[in-house]
């Protein structure tokens, strides 16, 4: 199942491959894990130059080589920005990043660059500069943030000759704030509070990927939802659908953040070509507009 990215025209997986781990891998895992996402139709590859302190950059770029793989059979992503102790957005620091990053992945071109995270010392006219050299010279085909709220878009943006394509949010059935405002407007509650500025309303209006990102957690510090106490009705309740639709319960997860309508694109971690198959089974499942409004009640979400 593909869709396309943003206001693009490239057509990607909608369950993509975070690459994260990669660098924790032997070469012959590393090649399997790649195998089967290609087999899955998972050809979407997400990194960051930090991934494995760029070590998971060139995990993959070596797996590719041992599979044969086609450069033009796959999507891929990468992000920069983020340094040791702060974050950087400086034009120097972008071009010098890419040309790092397209060593380390054996490719002379990004489809996607991601800024890894806001920099509150960003000066917009540097990035739009950084930019605009890599889109001339062919090294990156589309350009996309993380974590950056509608403010923060709005702002690079209005510096920009094209538009941006994607940004990567947080989340799960457990973590689900760009959700959780729309259901309480104009109430006092502490789930009325818009934490992001409408951030999913903005990238459905403005044609923007949302690349949700630990899809299975509760957040990086409470780690997973799966097998917490805390979280046993929706557990019990993924269980119950996963039984229902003859899946994994990770299939009914990712299904669950598929069915919204912002077509948002799901990015998972595993180095697991077993599990991998098992997300890969979410592509099956459609579930009804009741049985994502109880998974997310099961959450401990409460609707007005």
């Amino acid at each position: 199942m593909k869709q396309i990215l943003g206001s693009t025209d490239l057509e990607v997986a909608r369950i993509a491959l975070g690459c994260m781990r990669m660098a924790d891998l032997e070469s012959t895992e590393a090649a399997r894990v790649l195998e089967t996402s290609m087999k899955k139709g998972m050809n979407f590859f997400d990194h960051a130059d930090i991934y494995g302190g760029g070590q998971s950059e060139v995990r993959f770029a070596q797996a590719v080589k041992d599979l044969g793989i086609k450069r033009e059979e796959m999507i891929i992503q990468s992000k920069c920005g983020i340094r040791k102790g702060y974050f950087e957005f400086s034009k120097s620091h972008i071009l010098e990043s890419v040309d790092n990053i397209l060593a380390r992945l054996n490719t002379d071109y990004l489809d996607v660059l991601a800024l890894h995270r806001p920099d509150a010392l960003m000066e917009s006219e540097e990035v739009a500069e950084a930019f605009r050299i890599l889109k001339e010279t062919g090294k990156v085909r589309h350009f996309g943030v993380s974590n950056q709220n509608r403010y923060q878009m709005e702002l690079l943006q209005s510096y920009l000759d094209e538009p941006l394509v994607v940004n990567q949010l947080q989340l799960s059935p457990a973590h689900t704030p760009m959700i959780d405002a729309g259901f309480h407007v104009n109430m006092k509650d502490d789930a009325a509070t818009m934490r992001d500025g409408g951030i999913l309303e903005y990238c459905q209006l403005n044609k923007v990927t949302v690349q949700a990102w630990s899809p299975f957690q509760i957040s990086l510090g409470a780690g997973l939802f799966a097998g917490n106490p805390t979280y046993q009705e929706l557990n019990d309740t993924i269980a119950h659908y996963a039984e229902h639709y003859g899946v994994a319960d990770e299939a009914i997860i990712v299904a669950w953040i598929l069915r919204h309508p912002a077509k948002i694109q799901t990015i998972v971690g595993s180095m697991n070509p077993e599990r991998l198959a098992k997300i890969a089974q979410a592509l099956d499942v459609q579930l009804s507009r009741e049985q994502w409004y109880h998974i997310y009640r099961s959450a401990g979400n409460i609707l007005p």
